[in-house]
C-alpha cells in the first residue's frame, strides 16, 4: 500500500505509508513470514465479489453471521491490519508470533505502538484463511476518508498460498490453489522480487527500466521517483493537494509525461504520475484496466486487457480543495493556487458542512470523485460561526 488522495488531493490512506515504511526501512518485519497457518478452498476457483471505491478494491469478509467487516484488498502491504473491534472479536490472546509490536507515527505527529495479534480464522467466500498474523490499527480516519467503516487491510502475505487474481472490470477477487495453471487468463507474465515476496516488477518508463511496487491500496495511477530517469513532461509538474502521511504532510506534484509507460506488453500513454522520494508504485487508477494474477509460488503477475492498443488516461478533475473528513464537517486542508477554489476565496481551515444541498454525510468518497468528475460545477455551504455562505466552485482539468 502506498499513497492514495481524496477528492484527487486528500489525505492518503493513512496505513499506506506505515506499511511502505515497515516494508522498506529496514524494520523487523522483513525477518518474519505473516502468512496464515493454514489456508483451505472450498472449490478449484473461489470467486469474491468486490467493490471498487476511489480505484480501492474493497471486499465484505463472511467470518461471522452477525456482521459485516470491509477490508481493503492491498498488494502493496506486507502485514495485514485489523480493527481493535475486529482483532477482540476474532483474535487470539496469545499475541502473533510472527509479527512484532510495531512503532509508528500517525499523521498528527504522535507516536503510537501497533500490537500484534492473531486472527483466528478470515473466511473469504469459500477461502479460509487460518491463525493470520496482524497489527491492530485504529481506522477511524481511514474509515471518514471513504465515508464507510473500514475494518482492515488484507495484505498481500495473506494469499501466499494462493493464485490470487484482482479482476477489476468484472468486480470479482479470484483464488485457486497453487500449482495449477501459470494464470487463469492469457496476458503477460512479470517475474517480480523473490527476496520480499512482494509484487516489485521491472517496468518502463520512456525506454528506461526501473522498479515499481504493484500497490492496489493506492488510489493513485503511477507515483514516480525520477532520481536517475530522464523524463519529459506533457503537463506540468504541478501543485497538487496536500499529501498527509504518517511522517506528516508533504505538496503534492502531479503531471503528465510525454511518454509511455510499459507494463510487460501492455502500454500506457502519457500516463498522470505523481512525484515521490518513495518507491515507485503502479495503484488502482491504472490496474483497474486489468485483470492482474498473482503467483507467488512462481514469483510472477500477470496482466490481461482485452486490447492491446495502448491504454489513455483521461484528464485529472478536481475543484481545487483538499479535505480531512469528519461525520459533521470536511475542513479545507488544502487550495490549489490558482484553482477554481482560490478564485472563490476558499481558505485552508473552512468548515464544509454541505454540497449541492446535500449534508456531507451523504457524499462518500466514491460519490463525490463521480461527482466532481462528470459536472462543471459544484455548489459548497460554508460554515461560519452560525452563518451558512454557499460558493459555487467550478471543475477543472488539474491535469488535462
Amino acid at each position: 500500500m502506498h499513497q492514495a488522495s481524496t477528492s484527487r488531493f486528500a489525505p492518503t490512506l493513512l496505513v499506506a505509508v506505515l506499511v511502505c515504511s515497515l516494508m522498506f526501512s529496514g524494520c523487523t518485519l522483513l525477518r518474519h513470514d505473516p502468512t496464515p497457518g493454514r489456508t483451505t478452498l472450498g472449490s478449484p476457483l473461489v470467486s469474491v465479489p468486490v467493490r471498487t471505491v476511489a480505484n480501492v478494491l474493497i471486499a465484505e469478509l463472511n467470518t461471522d453471521r452477525r456482521s459485516s467487516w470491509r477490508f481493503l484488498i492491498d498488494t502493496g502491504s506486507s502485514v495485514t491490519l485489523v480493527s481493535p473491534e475486529f482483532a477482540s472479536r476474532f483474535g487470539d490472546t496469545t499475541p502473533s508470533s510472527t509479527l512484532p509490536q510495531v512503532s509508528v507515527r500517525s499523521a498528527s505527529g504522535q507516536d503510537a505502538m501497533l500490537r500484534a495479534v492473531t486472527v483466528r480464522r478470515i473466511t473469504l467466500g469459500e477461502a479460509q484463511f487460518d491463525q493470520v498474523p496482524a497489527l491492530v490499527y485504529d481506522f477511524s480516519e481511514l474509515s471518514a476518508h471513504f465515508g464507510e467503516t473500514i475494518d482492515g487491510v488484507l495484505g498481500f502475505p495473506v494469499f501466499r498460498q494462493t493464485i490470487l487474481t484482482l479482476d477489476y472490470p468484472r468486480n470479482r477477487l479470484l483464488l485457486s490453489p497453487i500449482g495449477g495453471a501459470a494464470t487463469l487468463r492469457p496476458g503477460s507474465p512479470i517475474a517480480f522480487d523473490t527476496k520480499t515476496k512482494t509484487p516489485l516488477i521491472p517496468i518502463e518508463i520512456e525506454g528506461q527500466t526501473l522498479v515499481a511496487l504493484i500497490d492496489s491500496g493506492s488510489d493513485g495511477g503511477l507515483h514516480l521517483n525520477t532520481v536517475g530517469l530522464r523524463t519529459t513532461f506533457a503537463y506540468g509538474p504541478a501543485p497538487g493537494g496536500i499529501i498527509t502521511t504518517m511522517a506528516g504532510e508533504r505538496s503534492q506534484q502531479i503531471g503528465r509525461l510525454a511518454g509511455t509507460l510499459r507494463l510487460g506488453s501492455y502500454t500506457v500513454q502519457r500516463p498522470i504520475v505523481d512525484l515521490t522520494d518513495e518507491l515507485s508504485s503502479i495503484g488502482g487508477a491504472i490496474l483497474k484496466n486489468y485483470v492482474v494474477t498473482f503467483d507467488q509460488d512462481r514469483s510472477n503477475v500477470t496482466f490481461f486487457r482485452d486490447t492491446t492498443l495502448p491504454l489513455v488516461m483521461p484528464p485529472q478533475l478536481s475543484t481545487g480543495m483538499s479535505f480531512t473528513r469528519t461525520s459533521a464537517y470536511w475542513k479545507v486542508a488544502a487550495v490549489i493556487p490558482e484553482s477554481p477554489a482560490a478564485a472563490a476565496g476558499i481558505r485552508v481551515g473552512d468548515l464544509v458542512i454541505r454540497i449541492d444541498g446535500e449534508p456531507v454525510t451523504e457524499w462518500p468518497l466514491d460519490r463525490f470523485e463521480s461527482q466532481v468528475a462528470s459536472v462543471p460545477e459544484m455548489d459548497f455551504t460554508f460554515l461560519e460561526g452560525i452563518v451558512e455562505t454557499i460558493r459555487t466552485v467550478r471543475t477543472y482539468p488539474l491535469v488535462p
